[in-house]
């Protein structure tokens, strides 16, 4: 099965490919699975950090489709994390849907490099919907301690029900998706930022552009203060 110039280029930049192994299938949500794994010795070779991600190699057809996945509950000496897939009609979701224990599946390393600012800042503010939302629960573990704001965006009514792994000093708000991220957008033009807030933004391209514009420009974050990244378009 062919990869194309997607696989050319993984290549070129030297990307590292791994095996994985279904262990596990869970439906957390009617939409919103969760799948298990072996690593393939993934884990042993890239250390463990917040928002760690990878590139599936999903079947279409005659050809390979790399899709970005973020790594749930890794554990190295266990060798084994788990993907969460938002349930639809596209080929990754198509495949979790249809995956069963034993199964096979290849990834590819590359870019996953995020690190916790240093020293921390006084408060995170987080925005992002079900796609980030592995990503910002990777990240609300590893900041513990500090205070956090978190913005999520919803889109079918059992989305809220998904576990969020907020503290006490962490505030979620969940907003539905209307208007292609209207809602999520005026929040963050009503927020307030505290000295030395850092920002995470991870949502639908269009959206994840306009909050960092806001971010920069009302509320005057150095682009020093914030990471963001489109998960889906």
């Amino acid at each position: 099965m062919g990869r194309g110039f997607e696989g050319l280029m993984l290549k070129a930049w030297r990307a590292e490919d791994y095996r994985l192994t279904v262990t596990s299938t869970e439906y957390i949500t009617d939409k919103f699975l969760r799948l298990g794994f072996t690593a393939g010795g993934l884990l042993a070779d890239h250390p463990v950090h917040p928002t760690q991600w990878v590139r599936l190699w999903i079947p279409n057809g005659d050809k390979e489709h790399q899709r970005g996945y973020t790594l749930v509950d890794p554990d190295p000496t266990g060798d084994t994390f788990s993907i969460e897939f938002a349930v639809h009609h596209g080929p990754a979701s198509m495949w979790a849907q249809k995956a069963a224990v034993g199964d096979e599946i290849d990834v590819s390393v590359l870019g996953s490099d995020f690190e916790l600012p240093d020293p921390l800042p006084s408060e995170f503010v987080i925005f992002g919907d079900t796609a980030s939302l592995p990503a910002i629960n990777s990240l609300l573990d590893a900041i513990s301690d500090v205070p956090a704001k978190v913005w999520l965006e919803w889109q079918y009514e059992s989305d809220p029900a998904l576990p969020v792994r907020n503290k006490p000093h962490h505030q979620v708000t969940w907003v539905q998706r209307i208007d292609d991220g209207r809602l999520l957008r005026e929040q963050a033009q009503e927020i307030d930022c505290a000295e030395n807030t850092y920002a995470w933004v991870a949502c639908d391209g269009h959206t994840t552009r306009s909050i960092v514009k806001t971010l920069e420009r009302t509320h005057a974050l150095p682009k020093t203060a914030i990471k963001s990244r489109a998960y889906w378009k």
